[in-house]
This record gives structure tokens, sequence and C-alpha cells, in this order.
């Protein structure tokens, strides 16, 4: 899992459709060759999480992904045992032993691997080679965190049922965060940093280019100028690039050629996601389509 040179991680990730820019290329460049996680802020929509399953397809390794939300433990994240099969089991072992169980045996037996559930950083300390998405950090709590960063630090973890379990190689680890809270500067300082931008006009035609082979230079240059007004006005969930493509793709799917007025009211619903935001660019659609 490795590349000469940003430079060349960046044309890997253009391969799979994922165009990063100096800085961002730079920045997983030294996160995989350094082996330190890569911890990315930035509004939604900015290409955080598409970074992660991009760089797993460009280095053609499996991506684990970790959803963050409040309350997550430990448990949901490392491991669990798998108490149904557990039961069943000891059951069996009854049966088979008819009133002579040896409690002492029948319970090592309950908790080796065949009853193993292994959550996605077990799975990423095994399994590696690989990218380990640790997504939306921000909703977790400080618990959570200091757990985390305990596991990173070491690419290591001791389950006491079975021992210590280390990554031989150890993963590429990507954390995003859309910043609803601040995250521990513990977290932050085992990490290389980027702070994700939306892109800016060249390069989000190039998206639309390289996602959409269909699109018009002409209809990408519209969309992506439109998206660009809509991220400046004050709405309540400005696009990403997401809905940029979602957009684009829209048009063509109904045969547009171009972004007018009508072609923008009958699709935004491919951009905008909250019905007050709609009704606000509706009011000057006019407007928005002559910037």
């Amino acid at each position: 899992m490795s590349v000469p040179a940003p430079r060349d991680l960046a044309e890997a990730l253009g391969d799979v459709g994922y165009l990063a820019d100096d800085g961002l290329a730079t920045a997983a460049f030294l996160a995989l060759r350094m082996h330190r996680p890569l911890f990315c802020e930035g509004e939604p929509g900015t290409g955080k999480t598409s970074l992660a399953t991009s760089l797993a397809r460009a280095l053609g390794v499996p991506l684990i992904r970790l959803q963050c939300h409040e309350g997550i433990d430990a448990t949901q994240a490392l491991y669990d045992w798998d108490f149904p099969r557990q039961l069943l089991h000891l059951r069996a072992l009854e049966a088979a032993s008819k009133g002579d169980l040896d409690a002492d045996a029948a319970e090592q037996s309950l908790y080796t691997e065949r009853f193993l559930l292994a959550r996605p950083l077990l799975r990423a300390l095994r399994e590696a080679p690989c990218v380990l998405l640790v997504d939306e950090i921000d909703r977790a709590d400080d618990e959570f965190e200091a757990f985390l960063l305990e596991v990173l630090s070491e690419n290591a973890v001791t389950l006491p049922e079975i021992g210590e379990v280390r990554a031989q190689v150890p993963p590429l680890v990507v954390l995003t965060s859309n910043r609803t809270r601040e995250v521990h500067d513990a977290l932050k300082r085992r990490c290389l940093y980027h702070w994700l931008e939306h892109p800016d006009l060249a390069r989000e035609v190039r998206i639309l280019k390289r996602r959409l082979p269909g699109v018009s230079d002409r209809l990408a240059a519209q969309v992506a100028n439109a998206v660009r007004l809509l991220r400046a006005a004050e709405l309540l969930k400005p696009p990403g690039v997401a809905e940029t493509i979602d957009w684009a793709e829209a048009l063509l799917a109904l045969g547009r050629t171009e972004l007018d007025a009508e072609a923008a009211a009958v699709t935004l619903g491919a951009v905008l996601k909250y019905r007050e935001d709609a009704d606000r660019v509706r009011v000057d659609l006019d407007s928005l389509l002559a910037g």
C-alpha cells in the first residue's frame, strides 16, 4: 500500500474519479507514508467521506467504515460476542454431557474465535492493509475519543478473552468531522490535519466531466456556477459536490442541454434538500442563473 509521491497518489485518485488538489493529495500521501491518521474537517459535501472510499479503491485495499453517532461505545466499535450462538452451543454441550457438564471447559469454549463478532476497529487491525474510515467523529463523546486515541496510537488492542491483536501493517485511517463540536487536541495531535474546501469553479467542472462523461462543457459550467452561487446564499443546507453531480445527472436524464429557469425549477430537488431553501431560490431563479 504505497505510492512514490503525492502526484502519483493524485493520479491514482483521479483514475477512480476523485480529483484531489495538491494540498489534499500531499496530506493523504504523508498519512500513508508516515503511518499517521488523516483528520479531515470541512463543511458537509466537500468530499471527506468520498476521499476514504476513493483511497481504498485507488490503493486496491478494503474499506472498513466506522460510522460514529451519539452514544457509540467500545463494544460497538471493537468487538462483541454472538450470544445467541453461544447459548445454542451451551445447550448442545449440556445435552451431550447428559448432566455431567464441566463448567470451566464449557465457559472457555464459549469465548473463542468461533463466537467473536469483529466490529470495524478490530477488523481493521486484523485485515490491514486497509483504509479505516472513522466517519463523523464529532458526533461521538469524549470517552469514545479517548478510547479511539489509545487504539490508533498503538495500532493494537488487548481482548481479555483472547489476548492482543496488533496490526502487522498499520491501516490508513481517515477521520472526518463536520465540526458540529470541537474534537479534543489529544486526538488531533495524533493525526495529520487537512481542511477541505468546496472545489473552485474550474475543478468542479472537471469533476462533473469526469463523473458524467456525457455532460457538455456548457452545461457543466452552468451547473457548477449555479451551485457556487447557491453556496454563497444563506441556505439551511448548502449543496455539496454530490448534489452538483446529481443536478447535472438529472438534467441529462431529462434531455436538457442547458440550465435555464424552467429546467432549474423542475430539478431543484436534486440539489436542494429543504423546502425552505427551494422556495427561497425559486423566487429569484433568473438572478441565480444570470450570475
